[in-house]
């Protein structure tokens, strides 16, 4: 009977476990909706590898850059990125496609498929012929969001042996032209998976913005990446009912978009159709969302330079933004005492009514570096070419303004 009971017992904490750590939040949107007609691919990162950082792979037929695990030497699995021809590709979990055999992992293949797929891949069309001659069965269960630089944005679920293709263009499969998923594939079976609430925080936010035209990188990173709106309990934490004095300032972390698993968050502003692809920007953000800050990162002349804080540095083995902003969320989730403390954060720190919260205090940090950026951008996007040279002193400029910024604010 004891056994039975602590069977019970470790299954139930499995399954509570499995969504908190492995859950992940998406959108792929057509350029059709957005303000300036350039596609974009929205991916919230959530793992139990805390250090993620930026690589550059030269790959078999194109080259790429990623988000990566940094704990690996030499990785293999990439979470999201874009290639030199403007492919970009990235993934969410899902859990209601395949029936998991003994011993096997879910999912195993999914990063080492997306890693593969841009080395291989330039347009959309490319992806449906990869998944079509892979080897079956490929140990893929994912919800893949795809972009290119001809107009294609597209969402995939794929199990170990099909697929089924969603096309952001299509008003039969997007008639709001954007594609969410979290973690279920709506071909799996009705109410298995997970990240049901999420998907409401997304649907809720991206339908009234879609016909509005709001639709940008800094928009996705303020009202999704960094939304504490919790649909089915009817609250949201900004407005002030659930900071002192009314309450103690802390809260559970369940459910919500960024959550203490959140390791990165990436959107890829794609091109449009006939631009130079190697204008696609993939604005990173690394760590927990509400105490990082986005940088844009571009695929050409990346083989030699990327901003030193998104980069694994050799002796620390860490990006050393996301080491400062693990080092942050650790303070927001400082309260440690017996099993499941760990959901409690402390949501004062991050945001409060006085205005010194660690969300409030990065807020122009991050505004500065979208303001600063973002007139260089349009140079380029007339020009229709990267300057490399600005691109470098950009990289450098950033750099040291976030560095000094987090030195500032918190001492690190």
């Amino acid at each position: 009977m004891k056994k039975k009971h602590l069977s019970l017992l470790l299954t139930l904490a499995l399954a509570c476990s499995i969504d908190f750590a492995f859950g992940c939040s998406s959108a792929v949107i057509s350029g059709k909706i957005t303000p300036d007609g350039r596609p974009l691919l929205w991916k919230h990162r959530d793992t139990d590898f805390p250090q993620n950082s930026v690589k550059h792979f030269s790959g078999k037929k194109y080259n790429f850059i990623g988000i990566v695990n940094s704990v690996a030497d030499n990785p293999n699995e990439v979470w999201i990125g874009t290639n030199s021809k403007g492919f970009s590709i990235m993934n969410t979990q899902s859990y209601n496609l395949v029936e998991i055999k003994p011993g096997e992992e879910r999912g195993e293949a999914n990063g080492r498929v997306m890693c593969l797929a841009l080395e291989v891949c330039a347009t959309v069309a490319d992806f449906r012929i990869f998944l079509d001659t892979i080897a079956k069965p490929s140990l893929i269960e994912a919800n893949f969001g795809v972009i290119d630089a001809q107009g294609g944005a597209s969402m995939f679920e794929v199990d170990y042996y099909n697929y089924i293709e969603y096309d952001a263009n299509n008003p039969k499969d997007a008639p709001f032209g954007y594609i969410a998923r979290t973690n279920f594939s709506f071909a799996g079976k009705i109410n298995d998976g997970g990240g049901y609430v999420r998907y409401m925080e997304v649907e809720s936010k991206l339908m009234p913005a879609a016909t509005t035209r709001e639709l940008t990188p800094a928009w996705i990173f303020n009202e999704l990446s960094r939304s504490f709106r919790h649909q089915l309990l009817g609250v949201d934490l900004r407005n002030g009912d659930f900071n002192r004095p009314k309450t103690n300032g802390w809260f559970i972390d369940n459910d919500f978009i960024p959550r203490k698993s959140t390791a990165s968050s990436v959107v890829i502003q794609g091109v449009k159709k006939g631009e130079n692809p190697d204008l696609t920007i993939m604005w990173t953000i690394l760590g927990y969302p509400p105490v990082s800050v986005a940088l844009p990162v571009w695929m050409k002349g990346a083989e030699k330079q990327l901003p030193t804080l998104l980069v694994r540095n050799g002796e620390t083995k860490v990006a050393p933004l996301c080491d400062k902003v693990v080092t942050l969320a650790g303070r927001v989730f400082s309260y440690a005492q017996g099993m499941g403390s760990n959901r409690y954060f402390n949501w004062e720190l991050l945001h409060n009514p006085a205005g010194t919260g660690m969300m409030q205090k990065l807020a122009p940090v991050e505004e500065k570096v979208f303001s600063f950026t973002v007139p260089q951008i349009e140079e380029w996007y007339k020009a229709g070419k990267l300057d490399l040279m600005q691109v470098s002193q950009l990289y450098q400029d950033l750099d040291v303004y976030i560095a000094e910024s987090y030195n500032e604010l918190f001492g690190l």
